[in-house]
């Protein structure tokens, strides 16, 4: 297991959910929830910067089937252009989102979030499930999640 701290990010189109793991990648924790659109991308660099990240795991939003749709397409553009945002320092990988939203709104309501509570952290409570899935992935593999986003630079 590679030691450094991640972010994951939770791609909507209205909202970005972030998390972030601890330096040993054991556990992600939600982060906070960015504003989509003008300056969402100079954002989540600076909480590059601000935790030091070695990457950023972006969700990749697939259908039960594995096929993409319009979603996911968005999501490899945004992960592309936060590649180049980000290059060459800190690596992008983008890492299947199956169900991430739906365990998060699960795990919200059993803990007792409902309502406008819920809908002001699922997006980084998302990100949380999609980077802890992907550490783990990483740590029963011994590989690198996800496949990595070559930027347009």
């Amino acid at each position: 297991m590679r030691q450094g701290v991640r972010l994951g990010v939770d791609v909507g189109s209205v909202r970005i959910g972030v998390s972030r793991c601890d330096p040993s990648g054991i556990l992600a924790s939600p982060l906070e929830t960015v504003k989509r659109g003008k300056g969402d991308l100079d954002l989540l660099a600076g909480l590059a910067a601000e935790h030091e990240v070695i990457e950023v795991v972006v969700g990749l939003p697939t259908s039960l089937s594995g096929r993409e749709g319009p979603a996911a397409q968005d999501a490899r553009r945004f992960a592309g252009l936060l590649a180049d945002r980000l290059a060459p320092d800190v690596a992008v990988r983008l890492y299947d989102e199956r169900l991430t939203t739906v365990t998060a709104e699960s795990g919200l309501r059993a803990g007792g979030v409902h309502g406008q509570a819920r809908r002001k952290v699922v997006d980084m409570a998302a990100a949380a499930v999609l980077l802890q899935a992907a550490l783990d992935g990483e740590r029963l593999t011994g590989r690198p999640p996800g496949e990595i986003v070559r930027g347009s630079s």
